[in-house]
């Protein structure tokens, strides 16, 4: 016997392929709805002029997120996702131990330039992001102190500074998330954090590569200067 059809039946079928595609257009409008976000902030820009730059229904954007806030949460946690995942590669990447530290802090210093200082203050002005900034300056703060032990045990770093050197890192790292350093010193967010991985490695650098040779002539020259006459 063969199956009978109901030709009353004439609702659409999601296929796999229509699964993919959909969940592709999703992935690329958040991606573009995080391009204007990171950009221009997000307290002014409404969901009807995000609908309209991105060109689809207000129904496709609620689909990404139910409410704005949800979207700029959304947003605010891949943002901080995917550069950690970005400055973990280039740390794995990096043999040195010493230059390990460098690294990470550069990652974040230039993660942070990737968004603009109206997200910045959007940021830390709403709790919500506030909360998700702050796990994430915690999480940063301790995996510098991972960084340093691992300095100390391989005695690239002095033992004696490395936990101290921990705890600075975690009160510029609350310092910058304040705005109170980046207010005194006039950097960016992305700045301080470079800045601080210069200081760091300065400071607990135990001697071994710490300077670089002088050269021929700025020996010859320090030797004339210290020759009595």
């Amino acid at each position: 016997m063969t199956a009978q059809t109901d030709s009353r039946d004439r609702r659409p079928r999601r296929t796999a392929r229509r699964r993919v595609v959909d969940t592709r257009r999703r992935d690329e409008l958040l991606l573009q709805a995080e391009a204007i976000i990171l950009a221009e902030g997000f307290t002014a820009v409404t969901m009807d002029e995000l609908a309209q730059r991105l060109e689809c229904s207000k129904a496709t954007l609620y689909s990404l997120a139910s409410t704005k806030e949800q979207l700029v949460l959304a947003v605010t946690r891949a943002f901080f996702r995917e550069a950690t995942a970005e400055i973990e590669q280039a740390v794995q990447a990096e043999p040195d131990p010493r230059q390990r530290i460098r690294v990470y802090l550069t990652g974040v210093g230039t993660a942070m330039r990737r968004h603009s200082h109206a997200f910045y203050d959007d940021m830390v002005g709403y709790e919500p992001t506030a909360q998700i900034y702050r796990k994430n300056s915690a999480a940063a703060a301790h995996r510098v102190h991972e960084l340093i032990e691992e300095g100390v045990q391989t005695g690239v770093f002095r033992a004696l500074n490395g936990h101290f050197a921990a705890h600075v890192v975690a009160v510029t790292i609350d310092a910058v998330q304040s705005g109170v350093l980046l207010e005194r010193t006039g950097l960016t967010a992305g700045d301080a954090f470079s800045e601080l991985g210069d200081l760091l490695l300065d400071g607990l650098s135990s001697g071994q590569g710490a300077s670089e040779p002088l050269s021929t002539t700025a020996r010859s020259s320090k030797d004339q200067v210290s020759t009595p006459r």
